[in-house]
């Protein structure tokens, strides 16, 4: 059986368009760089300061000093430049993102967003996506549907502390592609091996159905 997080990485990469500016965070979202087709060029930022990277390098070529704000390696492309965590945020604040691909702990029908901290257990720190999902114009959240005990992460209201509030805009996880609207949760896309009411069962809102509902 593929990865789920492949999966998950290869439709999450459809959604980037010629030329946006792209922000991943830490963990399954920095597959996508590696998940692009061919033709599509985007440029990624990392809020530690480097804006151009491109995919995890080759075995025997990773820089030490290039890496993102995961602290995994990365790679250069022509044109990547390096500034301070500082302009960085700049950029976020000021709207220059065009999409961010973040994972989740838990998210609500209305778009709420809970990813950085499960009380009581140690983290390393809160990062950077409380400014970076209130400064980019597009929010995507790549994430397993259900968690390990297949209980819903896709919540009616979130029980862990938010990292924001309606600021959600697209789910999509190994089962299913879900939009997040004003009247609510709308399934958009299910996996070729799923079905409705398996997708349904795993996510505590009600879903409404897309009339062009597709499989991917």
């Amino acid at each position: 059986m593929e990865d789920k997080r492949l999966i998950i990485a290869r439709r999450t990469a459809q959604e980037l368009k010629d030329g946006d500016y792209v922000n991943l965070g830490i963990g399954l979202p920095t597959l996508v760089a590696s998940c692009l087709k061919d033709g599509v060029n985007v440029t990624f930022h990392t809020e530690n300061g480097m804006l151009g990277y491109g995919p995890y390098p080759l075995v025997g070529e990773a820089e030490a000093d290039l890496v993102n704000a995961g602290k995994e390696t990365i790679s250069e492309l022509p044109g990547c430049c390096y500034f301070s965590s500082a302009d960085s945020f700049a950029a976020v604040r000021g709207w220059h993102l065009d999409v961010t691909v973040l994972g989740a702990m838990q998210v609500s029908r209305k778009g709420d967003l809970a990813n950085w901290i499960i009380p009581g257990k140690m983290i390393k720190g809160m990062g950077g996506a409380m400014d970076i999902v209130n400064g980019t114009k597009k929010v995507i959240i790549a994430m397993e549907h259900a968690t390990k005990d297949n209980k819903p992460k896709i919540l009616d209201v979130c029980t862990l502390p938010l990292t924001g509030a309606v600021v959600v805009d697209l789910i999509i996880t190994e089962l299913a592609v879900i939009e997040v609207t004003a009247e609510g949760l709308l399934l958009k896309e299910i996996a070729t091996a799923t079905t409705i009411e398996a997708v349904q069962s795993l996510t505590q809102p009600k879903l409404t159905i897309a009339k062009d509902l597709v499989r991917f």
